[in-house]
């Protein structure tokens, strides 16, 4: 029993997070405590501070999802990551506010059409429960991450400052949706069980070596403000206002580094280079 007692613990100690550090990393001074204005307004900041990206996957790194090791790569080194390290880093905030949450895991069909064929559950989203009633909470779902909490137990529309979502009903899942140019396009679909954080380790590894996967043959980084949602895929910049205006460009390596600095406010490295500029070669092949 007390060995027993004593993994438990050391365990605990391993997935606590510094608090401070983190509200400092996304400009949050509220109060910590465990209500919906708390969790909206973490979840919105964190989404404008902590950028989606999976650089280190493209360089053949890997991602170690080890709580220490995120840590100190989204808020010490002040880098992003995907799904896994953001919503993995989020739970943990949560949690040790005191929020009842529970991880998620999800099929990807962004943007697929009805009869794509189903693909695995290589997403992680998160439950939160307030008052009785189950919300959705990510903050790493990149190309469209809401910035908001949304009913679990709704298929109404729920705005937010930029895309209105909704939750259907589909196949014994639920599937999110946004309403993009007056169409509701699909993100995933939540297969509904609740998540042990080592449910997640075959997934990240799949994900982060797989050939077939996206991150490893495309440079992805988003990230989303108050008043507009920036997308790099590849080459191409996307900017989408909270208006519904969208601006597009195709840029250079000097243009995608400094992008990757000033709009992304990720800390450039020399590596880093060939991932730009193969990037850039892939499109122009195309």
């Amino acid at each position: 029993m007390r060995n027993e007692e004593s993994d438990l613990t050391s365990a605990t100690a391993e997935q606590r997070v510094d608090l401070q550090a983190y509200c400092a990393r996304i400009g949050y001074s509220g109060p910590l405590t465990p209500r919906m204005e708390t969790l909206s307004a973490l979840q919105e900041l964190h989404t404008a501070a902590i950028p989606f990206e999976a650089i280190d996957v493209l360089l053949g790194r890997g991602v170690d999802l080890a709580p220490a090791a995120v840590d100190a790569k989204l808020i010490g080194a002040r880098r992003g990551g995907y799904c896994y390290e953001q919503n993995g880093l989020f739970k943990r905030v949560l949690e040790a506010i005191g929020f009842p949450v529970e991880g998620l895991s999800a099929r990807v069909n962004w943007m697929a059409a009805p009869e794509t064929p189903l693909r695995p559950p290589t997403h992680m989203a998160l439950r939160v429960t307030m008052e009785g009633r189950p919300w959705l909470v990510d903050v790493g779902f990149g190309n469209c991450t809401p910035t908001s909490p949304l009913r679990l137990d709704s298929m109404d529309p729920q705005p937010t400052a930029h895309e209105t979502f909704r939750l259907i009903p589909l196949a014994g899942e639920l599937q999110l949706e946004a309403l993009i140019a007056g169409q509701w396009c699909p993100l995933y679909r939540l297969t509904g069980a609740a998540h042990r954080d080592v449910d997640y380790e075959l997934a990240n590894w799949y994900t982060a070596t797989h050939p077939g996967s996206r991150f490893r043959r495309e440079l992805i980084v988003t990230r989303v403000t108050p008043q507009a949602r920036h997308v790099l895929s590849g080459p191409q910049l996307t900017v989408r206002t909270s208006d519904g205006a969208v601006e597009r460009r195709v840029l250079g390596p000097a243009e995608i580094e400094r992008e990757l600095a000033e709009r992304f406010l990720l800390p450039v490295e020399p590596e880093w280079r060939a991932v730009i500029e193969r990037a850039c070669q892939d499109e122009e092949r195309a």
